[in-house]
């Protein structure tokens, strides 16, 4: 018997966004395509509300927002929508009473096995799309290790990996300093110490 290919079913815009407005699930848009994210487990959810605490507590009085989870971004409208796990715009335009952000200076993905790969290579090279987007964060959620990149002012994306227990990304566009020990605050992960 021959095997049968069906063709996935085709979303406008204003369908996609319709069915966001019921579903408890969230969903990523791409090209008329949608896929439901995977919630995450409980150390998954720490780790992003460690990120939201100290980017909030280091942006107080700045101007700035600090989003998680259920804030849609705008990468590519009409094309790509998608929630990262945190995000932090300065635009005006990205007001409070709005579902969907369109100008992040810095998103954060925290890595999990599942999502690891399409964090670090498929959605990096469409969020590097967006011209207000300074600074990209994966987190692990594993293992003590934040991985930076960040657009430099020739354009091209640095990357920096973070490991130490004294070490933190410090951001001077934001005038902020995020200490990896926030980050990993109440997580049972410890910094690795070097091996001889």
């Amino acid at each position: 018997m021959e095997p049968v290919f069906t063709t996935p079913r085709r979303y406008t815009v204003e369908e996609y966004f319709a069915l966001e407005e019921v579903s408890e699930q969230r969903h990523l848009y791409y090209r008329g395509e949608v896929f439901a994210m995977s919630g995450g487990l409980g150390v998954h959810n720490l780790t992003v509300l460690n990120c939201v605490m100290s980017l909030r507590n280091a942006l107080r009085g700045k101007g700035c927002r600090v989003y998680a989870e259920n804030i849609r971004l705008a990468v590519r409208e009409g094309e790509l929508y998608t929630y990262p796990d945190v995000m932090v715009t300065c635009h005006p335009d990205d007001s409070p009473d709005k579902i969907m952000m369109h100008h992040p200076v810095l998103i954060i993905e925290v890595l999990s096995p599942g999502t690891e790969s399409h964090d670090r290579i498929w959605k990096f090279s469409r969020y590097t799309q967006l011209a207000s987007l300074q600074h990209y964060l994966l987190v692990s959620a594993d293992k003590w290790l934040v991985e930076w990149y960040r657009r430099e002012p020739s354009g091209v994306w640095s990357f920096t990996p973070l490991a130490g227990q004294d070490e933190a990304v410090t951001i001077p566009e934001l005038g902020i300093s995020l200490p990896l020990a926030e980050l990993y605050t109440e997580l049972d992960i410890q910094p690795q110490l070097d091996k001889p």
